[in-house]
């Protein structure tokens, strides 16, 4: 590729990312129901057909936010996981960063969750293929830090499929994550506190991970 080629790929990029960056914004404003390509592109300062140029509709729009999410939830757990010594800590550590981080990215969350209630398709699209790698990325830190609780004894060490157990991981804090926000007065009526209750569902859920204790007199 020549000076010209690499420019003009640089350029391209940078468009793109302008108009995630539009799209992010105004997702936030109007809510991911609501957005238009046309605010999208009157954000962006740029025609309707630019925007089409790039994403073919508005859910590849969401796609497109939802990578930049996984990519920075990543990053993320790779900080809460490094600041840990044992895997079970790790562990622990992964589902108390995706609760601050829906907290402190409010849509980022919204465009994972928009992700995981479309349906599948068929054939991926590239923003699809994106959003499936950025997310096998981050399961990949959750594995890791799996494997250390088996090697170092933190965890227990009959789990069998690192992946199932990612996953069930993942999708248990997702779900508290929302519960806590569609339930949260119900829980206030009952003297819960959203915190209590997700430090408790945490441990509740890390308890089952522990190594099984030795039996009485064993």
């Amino acid at each position: 590729m020549d000076a010209i080629q690499k420019r003009r790929a640089e350029e391209k990029e940078q468009r793109r990312e302008a108009i995630i960056d539009a799209a992010e914004q105004v997702f936030a404003d109007t809510g991911f129901d609501r957005a238009t390509i046309d605010e999208v592109a009157r954000q962006a300062r740029v025609s309707r057909a630019l925007v089409y140029l790039y994403f073919k509709n508005r859910d590849e729009l969401q796609l497109a936010v939802g990578v930049r999410a996984l990519r920075l939830l990543r990053e993320h757990f790779l900080a809460a996981v490094a600041a840990e010594d044992s895997g079970y800590d790790k562990v622990a550590a992964c589902g108390h960063t995706y609760l601050r981080f829906a907290a402190e990215h409010p849509t980022y969350f919204a465009a994972l969750s928009h992700f995981e209630s479309r349906p599948a398709t068929e054939a991926l699209t590239p923003t699809e293929s994106e959003m499936f790698a950025a997310g096998r990325a981050v399961h990949e830190v959750m594995i890791a830090a799996l494997e250390t609780g088996i090697a170092d004894g933190s965890l227990r060490s009959d789990i069998d499929d690192l992946w199932l157990t990612s996953l069930s991981l993942w999708a248990f804090t997702h779900g508290l994550i929302q519960l806590g926000r569609t339930k949260a007065r119900f829980m206030s009526e009952l003297d819960v506190a959203t915190d209590t209750f997700f430090d408790y569902a945490i441990d509740m859920a890390m308890r089952g991970l522990q190594p099984p204790k030795p039996a009485p007199g064993a």
